[in-house]
């Protein structure tokens, strides 16, 4: 999925907050959660999420998502991660 066609996608289902998030290679953050519920796509790098007790591994051009208050944990590539997050 393009960029213009996350963003679209995001304001047909009334999402209009979007932020550019960069995270640090090698990096993680524990445990924690969302009072909102989160969609985003990869730009560069890569990011590794625990929820639920799954773990997935999400590279450039992948959505992710995260529904509001889900406890999880993220691991960042080699390189970081940089990625478009909307929040609703």
């Amino acid at each position: 999925m393009t960029e213009q066609e996350f963003r679209q996608w995001l304001a047909d289902d009334g999402i209009d907050t979007v932020v550019a998030v960069e995270r640090e290679p090698n990096g993680s953050l524990d445990t924690h959660t969302h009072p909102f519920e989160a969609r985003a796509l990869v730009i560069d790098g890569e990011i590794t999420i625990e929820a639920e007790g799954q773990t997935r591994r999400y590279g450039a051009g992948d959505i992710f998502q995260l529904g509001a208050n889900i406890p999880h944990v993220e691991h960042y590539g080699p390189q970081g991660v940089r990625y478009l997050a909307g929040r609703k």
